[in-house]
């Protein structure tokens, strides 16, 4: 079993949902910006894909909701993330790794439940008018006199 920081094997998303390592698609380029000497040589950037639809253990809600809310991301229904910011690739292939459990964990959340409507209170209806009353009387006695 690898560590949970290991940037192989499989990844997990939530308590009861891990992705595969077969699931797993992973992609090597050169990353651009400054490197030094190792630049033209290092393949560093990473992009990690999946299809999150075709995922073992899902649920029909938990798919209908990874398709609404990850829609406009999937490519022929491939999610890919990259990383580049690191200039070791086992590096930015954890970083790979954490930001798509993060992607697919913010997808399969349940939606926030409704906001119960509520009244003001007595109290700050009153303290509301008095301010408008106060503020009017100012701007009453700022008028001119004649």
């Amino acid at each position: 079993m690898p560590a949970s920081d290991d940037a192989s094997g499989d990844l997990p998303v939530t308590g009861a949902l891990a992705v595969p390592a077969a699931a797993l698609s992973w992609r090597f380029s050169r990353s651009s910006g400054p490197g030094g000497q190792g630049v033209n040589t290092a393949d560093s950037r990473v992009e990690l894909s999946v299809a999150p639809l075709e995922l073992p253990g899902l649920t029909e809600g938990q798919r209908a909701r990874l398709a609404e809310r990850l829609g406009p991301r999937l490519v022929d229904g491939v999610l890919t993330v990259a990383a580049s910011e690191h200039r070791q690739q086992l590096r930015n292939r954890q970083a790979a790794r954490e930001r798509l459990a993060a992607v697919l964990r913010a997808a399969l959340a349940p939606p926030p439940s409704a906001r119960r409507r509520t009244r003001p209170t007595r109290g700050s209806q009153e303290r509301r008018i008095t301010a408008k009353k106060q503020r009017g009387e100012l701007k009453r006695q700022r008028r001119r006199w004649d």
